[in-house]
């Protein structure tokens, strides 16, 4: 199967996320047109992430939970300007493979120094349940969400990228989200999905000064994903054009709803 979680949903609010999570707002959302719910969010797009590191000017004191805006497709830190300030365009790592990651050139600086976390109501992934008259595969959208829905944290990697020749510039932040074996009934939808992390999981996961427990990168146990769900939704989300609450409806009442069913 192809990429996956290369498209999720997120209504959380920078402002009130970092307020929920006591962290520091550091998006500066202002009037940005990316700072509201993104119902069809896709590769490129600025998404937010949450970090945890130590304060510039105090470096002594004890790292903080920050919310940070950054590109969804991680940008590895040795990558050659094509311009002043802007990267020569490779590979669309929005995913990275988590067995795999410590040991992957573009990603395993970030497994040692630089891990976040990815919110998100849900992810969508495509299902081929039959095709047309002309043989064309039907594919229809799948929403993977807790069943209560509360917000959902991926495991994620960052960095940050700078333009040697222009130092000057704003520094340009990144970010992709790991993938793993999908586990339970989730591997009804697709062979891999996006790796959960735990809040018990999350001091040692964010931490800026020791590396990752590598444990947390193998399969999690199948507790990890035991309340969530799935629900067909409607093909409107496979164009990045349509964005709005109307992609998360559920279709399974519809005669295009595919009948497969994880509870």
């Amino acid at each position: 199967m192809g990429f996956m979680c290369g498209r999720y949903a997120t209504t959380a609010n920078p402002a009130r996320l970092a307020a929920e999570l006591d962290a520091i707002d550091e998006t500066d959302s202002g009037d940005r047109p990316d700072a509201g719910p993104n119902y069809n969010v896709a590769p490129t797009n600025q998404v937010l992430t949450v970090v945890e590191r130590h304060d510039r000017d105090h470096p002594d004191d004890d790292p903080r939970l920050r919310v940070r805006r950054m590109r969804w497709g991680l940008i590895p830190v040795w990558t050659k300007a094509a311009e002043p300030g802007v990267p020569v365009k490779g590979k669309p790592l929005f995913n990275a493979r988590a067995d795999k990651a410590a040991t992957t050139a573009s990603f395993r600086d970030a497994v040692k120094r630089r891990r976040c976390l990815v919110p998100m109501d849900g992810w969508y992934e495509w299902l081929v349940e039959g095709q047309t008259d002309k043989g064309k595969a039907i594919k229809q959208p799948y929403f993977m969400s807790h069943a209560d829905g509360s917000r959902l944290y991926m495991a994620g990697l960052w960095s940050t990228w700078r333009d040697k020749e222009t130092p000057q510039m704003r520094p340009l932040l990144s970010c992709t989200i790991l993938t793993t074996d999908a586990i339970g009934d989730l591997t009804k939808i697709h062979d891999r999905m996006p790796l959960p992390m735990p809040r018990e999981h999350w001091d040692a996961w964010l931490d800026p000064d020791h590396p990752a427990p590598l444990e947390l990168l193998e399969t999690p146990p199948v507790e990890w994903i035991s309340d969530i769900v799935a629900r067909p939704v409607s093909p409107l989300v496979n164009s990045v054009r349509n964005n709005g609450p109307e992609l998360l409806a559920d279709t399974s009442h519809s005669e295009q709803a595919g009948q497969i069913s994880l509870i």
